[in-house]
């Protein structure tokens, strides 16, 4: 087995990283973000800041004959007070495409949310440590580390027994992906079985995944960043969070799904663009927000707090955003052929929460994530699908 001192140690630089749209010198290393930063200036929440600095689909890719390799990172790890402290975020290492290992980092800084309403949080800094993969196979392979998707993570460096180079570009196709918390990857468990991420191996693409959790609130300024960042897919996921946020009306809703739309145009003006609407949650299909965090039960479930009546007034729910949403496409795509809709419901609706119920009753489970990714392959890369690949 390598010992430490043997081993090539290699500075994390920003060409080894994937589904990033910056990078951050820290004092330690690189802190990958998925919005840039004349974005991040204008974040009215810390909700936002920290989800967009979380690498939910953010893998280093790099080429190596490596059997011993040792990935030394910084974690911010978030504990809620009260609750017994997740486990440590998961990193999957894939080996031509292929998960072959796990390992977990030790130590790190603490976040400490110390109301949940308020997000109210105590920082508390930590060590760096190491994620250790050893004993893999030999040759020249590509290797890919997708890091935890719910832990931000600052990439220090990477230590080997044997030298690497960052991967080359394989000429794939980039899918830039934009959701809410599911899409960032609520409820799973490793970052490489994100619905996003499994959607991605199945339709062959990179992924850039702007899943921010709680905040895909119809942002001004991440349809810029969107409008601005090359690719050649572009799907939209959106209406959970204005529900559940309780963030707007009916009246300010349907001119800012147009307005993200005409922004995202504005730079890709013929890119597949795909708007998709909420999957199933009965905690929301009628009853408008805000979302609440509700412990009655002993574990952290999810009620809606609105007046369903409201929904006259102009609440919304998940059931009046759904029409929204495909009206919207239907309205634009005489002079938009690019522009397609997809029923959330089509990715998960009543047979598939039967089968696998949302365990929050907003999140779905683990197999729900392999569910969702599984449909979302099917329905969207694969046959005729909007991203399905076209010859001639």
């Amino acid at each position: 087995m390598s010992t430490e001192q043997n081993l090539i140690t290699t500075p994390i630089t920003a060409d080894f990283l994937r589904g990033h749209l910056d990078v951050e010198e820290t004092a330690h290393g690189l802190l990958p973000h998925r919005l840039p930063a004349w974005a991040r200036r204008q974040i009215p929440d810390d909700l936002l800041a920290v989800a967009e600095a979380q690498p939910s689909g953010v893998r280093l890719a790099f080429r190596t004959s490596a059997t011993t390799i040792r990935l030394e990172t910084l974690p911010t790890k978030r504990v809620y007070r009260g609750f017994p402290p997740p486990p440590d975020g998961i990193y999957d290492l894939l080996v031509d495409g292929r998960l072959t290992a796990q390992a977990t980092v030790d130590g790190g800084n603490l976040r400490t949310i110390t109301d949940m309403q308020t997000q109210t949080t105590e920082f508390t800094p930590g060590p760096a440590g190491t994620a250790d993969f050893t004993d893999l196979p030999t040759g020249e392979k590509d290797i890919e580390i997708w890091l935890p998707h719910a832990e931000i993570t600052e990439v220090i460096a990477l230590r080997t027994d044997a030298p690497v180079e960052p991967a080359p570009d394989k000429g794939h196709r980039v899918w830039l992906h934009h959701g809410s918390s599911i899409s960032h990857g609520s409820n799973a468990v490793f970052p490489s079985t994100i619905w996003p991420a499994l959607a991605a191996s199945a339709g062959d693409v990179e992924l850039i995944n702007l899943g921010f959790g709680g905040s895909a609130l119809v942002d001004p300024f991440t349809a810029r960043a969107m409008r601005d960042t090359p690719a050649d897919l572009i799907s939209l996921k959106l209406g959970i969070n204005v529900v559940n946020s309780d963030a707007m009306r009916l009246r300010a809703f349907t001119p800012a799904i147009h307005g993200f739309l005409d922004t995202i145009r504005e730079g890709h003006p013929t890119t597949p663009l795909l708007l998709v609407s909420p999957i199933l949650c009965p905690t929301h299909e009628n009853t408008p927000g805000p979302l609440m965090p509700d412990l009655s039960s002993g574990t952290l479930k999810f009620k809606a707090t609105g007046d369903p009546a409201e929904t006259a007034a102009g609440r919304l729910t998940l059931t009046i955003v759904r029409d929204v949403l495909a009206d919207t496409v239907k309205q634009r795509s005489a002079e938009d052929p690019n522009l397609h809709y997809l029923d959330g419901l089509d990715l998960y609706g009543e047979s598939d929460h039967d089968e696998f119920p949302l365990p929050d009753a907003i999140h779905p489970s683990p197999e729900g994530h392999r569910r969702i990714g599984e449909n979302f392959a099917k329905l969207v890369f694969a046959n005729n699908g909007p991203f399905a690949v076209t010859t001639g």
